[in-house]
């Protein structure tokens, strides 16, 4: 600065010399790349200890649970925006990501916060009566603010949503506590029962589950969303790139939304 004064902040990240690059204390080179998975790294990141197998397992599941669910809106933005600037991958990348909120795979913030909240409120008792209690009183918040409660429903996965199922598999078998599993799924029978129809866990309440499974600060749960689906969505650029899709939905939406002009016209 100009008057000689030190910027007063600090990372604790990152940092390299000429020789090594060190991330969390731990040597990039000899300590992390040929050693740790992508999962197991984006873990170390998000919560500055390194997985046990049994974190890696669910975390890495997890992640992969989302990558991929077809021609999405955001998948279609993703193609959409590569048709119009095809120089710039990360721009299409983005635009898809931007799509990420509280109608799809951002859902898993609010889950991830529930869970975490409900179970602390439980507070150690972890009867059926007090389960149900706190579930439904997770639902009736939700109602009272007209607010669809996150990470319950599917428009097509029912009466489950299949991956949620295997993650929560997933988390029994490597020993974790069913707490947070049982109050997410007594919300959503709380939830289908206030509604008056079926609204399964679905898989970003799954992953809402596991973030407080895995003890992750709810505040960055939508950022698994957001790797996962960075994956998926280059994916679909890939295909985009050898098999086009955007020019048709580009084409043959605009015909369709200009149809009543055109018989108007004739």
């Amino acid at each position: 600065m100009s008057d000689g004064t030190a910027l007063d902040v600090r990372s604790d990240i990152c940092w390299s010399d000429a020789t090594s690059i060190t991330v969390l204390g731990r040597d990039l080179c000899h300590d992390i790349i040929g050693r740790l998975d992508f999962g197991s790294f984006a873990f170390l990141l998000l919560t500055e200890r390194m997985p046990s197998e049994a974190d890696a397992a669910l975390f890495n599941a997890a992640l992969v649970s989302l990558v991929e669910h077809g021609i999405t809106p955001n998948a279609m933005a993703t193609r959409l925006t590569h048709l119009g600037a095809p120089e710039s991958l990360q721009s299409a990348v983005a635009a898809g990501l931007l799509g990420l909120g509280s109608r799809f795979v951002g859902t898993i913030e609010g889950a991830a916060r529930f869970v975490e909240e409900g179970v602390a409120r439980l507070d150690g008792d972890e009867s059926e009566a007090a389960v149900r209690a706190e579930a439904g009183r997770i639902v009736a918040d939700f109602r009272a603010r007209r607010e669809h409660v996150p990470g319950i429903g599917h428009p097509i996965h029912e009466p489950v949503d299949p991956r949620a199922e295997v993650l929560f598999e997933i988390a029994e078998s490597e020993g974790f506590p069913t707490l947070p599993v049982r109050l997410v799924r007594a919300v959503a029978a709380a939830g289908s029962e206030a509604s008056g129809r079926a609204l399964p866990v679905n898989v970003t309440g799954a992953i809402g589950t596991v973030v407080a499974l895995l003890g992750l600060d709810w505040r960055i749960a939508r950022g698994l969303g957001v790797i996962s689906r960075t994956v998926g969505l280059v994916g679909h650029l890939r295909e985009e790139l050898a098999r086009p899709m955007a020019t048709t939905l580009w084409r043959t939406t605009d015909e369709a939304a200009t149809r009543h002009v055109h018989r108007a016209g004739a």
